[in-house]
């Protein structure tokens, strides 16, 4: 995956290597090696600790390319990749406090051809929250359990890729 720092011109390169425990993976970022250990995780932002070194971190925009975000102050912008990804959803179901169970995520990339419910309804387990059309077939988005829509984070036509936050429960 490639990151860009504020307004550095040129691309870093980094990687995931490898899991090393519950909530901390080892990265590779422009050539060296590092220990990134996550904290915390909400909706929309994170802490974590990189090589003893606190770090916080905000998603200003996730689109289907890249995320943006505020990291320490800063804008980053990140390239996604496949290994990306699963961080993601290892940090997601880590839970931290106002973690991923809240978030109701798309399992697959598409279009948001209807948005089926409006914030602030209550909502139950299977209800259809997002309908997505994918290789020309709609599939339904429905809730993941009981609870309060309290943010719907799409809006029709909107693409979205496998994972993208859609909707947010509590």
């Amino acid at each position: 995956m490639e990151f860009k720092v504020g307004e550095l011109k040129e691309m870093l390169e980094g990687e995931v290597l490898r899991t090393t425990d519950k909530n901390s993976v080892l990265v590779r970022i422009a050539g060296k090696q590092h220990t990134l250990r996550l904290l915390k995780t909400g909706t929309n932002e994170f802490e974590f600790m990189l090589d003893n070194t606190f770090h916080h971190a905000k998603i200003l925009q996730s689109a289907s390319a890249e995320v943006k975000l505020m990291l320490d102050g800063q804008p980053l912008t990140v390239k996604k990749h496949s290994k990306l990804t699963e961080v993601l959803e290892k940090a997601s179901a880590l839970g931290g406090t106002g973690g991923g169970d809240r978030n109701l995520t798309s399992q697959i990339p598409g279009r948001v051809v209807n948005i089926a419910a409006k914030a602030g309804i209550v909502v139950k387990k299977g209800d259809v929250i997002v309908v997505l059309e994918s290789m020309k077939m709609q599939v339904a988005v429905k809730a993941h359990k009981d609870g309060s829509l309290k943010e719907i984070k799409v809006k029709q036509g909107a693409s979205v890729a496998r994972n993208d936050v859609l909707a947010v429960i509590e």
